[in-house]
């Protein structure tokens, strides 16, 4: 990611040509060490420094993510995971918490710095300071529940900023679009009974964590839930008819006051982690779709958290083409 000067040399916000965004990472994110041949590695944000490198992105603000207090964690996790989370941080070399997820030296901060970013996100938007922002970070966090850790997953990082959205700063209406090829099990756990909140997601059926079926729609008085399962192979049309036809008319619906979009890019073709045909301008086209709804309803609030996404040139591609809506505001 852009070093300590890039970050420092930020261009002033009130510049009239500024961009509506604003970019949260922090280069303890680079040293959460999974191991050789993980697919969830610090490539990942390399690539998507390199892309941020561009003179189109060059006057984007970025800003180092501060760490999520233990109050701020315990909004979405038990005690109970937040000291499993840190306990499990060896001293050196690497563990492995399950067959999917490994921790080293500087994971748990890396962890707090990745919901942190979420949250500063949250409270960048919410005072009006921008419009919306994109935290490069790592490691994900849609598959982490209240009280597990799952899937590269060790805090809920898009759930953390929802709850800090309407618990922090009073919005009424949380809404949170996941377009990640994997279903947000982590997301949809913390957010269930969670009143004012609305989780939607898109995801290929039968894939990891075989969660996320239609019927899956939340408790009364807690969250909406709305999960579209899309059959292995589904392409462009498919996708957007899953948005057009049922997502966004239950977005529009909900009418939310705030926007978190939890945004995984792992559904493009070219990436090995499961089976959907997505190209670089679906996201592009979900993105604007999203940010129509939260010109609507939102005063255009709206904070997107990486997620999945483990071809590093399709991820940069898509990344630049998301952030690229974003700016427009």
């Amino acid at each position: 990611m852009p070093g300590p000067e890039r970050r420092q040399a930020a261009r002033p916000r009130e510049h009239p040509l500024l961009s509506s965004t604003v970019i949260y990472t922090h280069p303890i994110c680079l040293e959460h060490d999974t191991g050789e041949f993980h697919p969830e590695c610090a490539d990942r944000l390399r690539a998507i420094g390199h892309i941020l490198d561009r003179e189109e992105f060059m006057y984007v603000p970025r800003e180092e993510a501060p760490k999520a207090t233990l109050a701020q964690i315990l909004r979405a996790h038990t005690q109970d995971h937040y000291d499993q989370v840190m306990d499990s941080i060896p001293a050196e070399g690497s563990v492995e918490l399950d067959g999917d997820t490994f921790v080293s030296p500087r994971s748990g901060e890396a962890a707090l710095h990745s919901a942190g970013a979420a949250i500063a996100a949250v409270d960048e938007v919410a005072t009006g300071r921008s419009r919306n922002a994109f935290c490069a970070t790592r490691p994900p966090g849609h598959h982490a529940e209240r009280n597990a850790i799952m899937g590269f997953c060790l805090f809920s990082n898009a759930a953390i900023a929802a709850l800090h959205a309407r618990d922090q700063h009073g919005f009424k209406r949380v809404a949170v679009v996941d377009f990640d090829v994997h279903h947000g099990n982590g997301t949809q756990d913390v957010l269930w009974n969670e009143p004012g909140t609305f989780y939607a997601s898109s995801h290929q059926d039968d894939a990891f964590p075989y969660t996320g079926k239609v019927e899956e729609v939340g408790p009364p008085g807690g969250c909406t839930v709305v999960n579209v399962p899309l059959p292995a192979g589904t392409a462009s049309d498919v996708f957007r008819a899953a948005y057009t036809d049922i997502i966004l008319p239950k977005l529009e619906a909900f009418a939310p006051d705030f926007l978190i979009i939890s945004a995984g890019f792992d559904a493009h073709a070219a990436d090995p982690m499961a089976h959907l045909r997505l190209q670089v301008a679906d996201f592009e086209w979900l993105t604007q779709k999203l940010l129509g709804i939260a010109r609507t309803h939102a005063q255009r609030r709206v904070v997107s958290v990486l997620e999945g996404g483990y071809e590093t040139r399709a991820l940069a591609a898509c990344v630049a083409a998301h952030l690229r809506v974003l700016m427009e505001g």
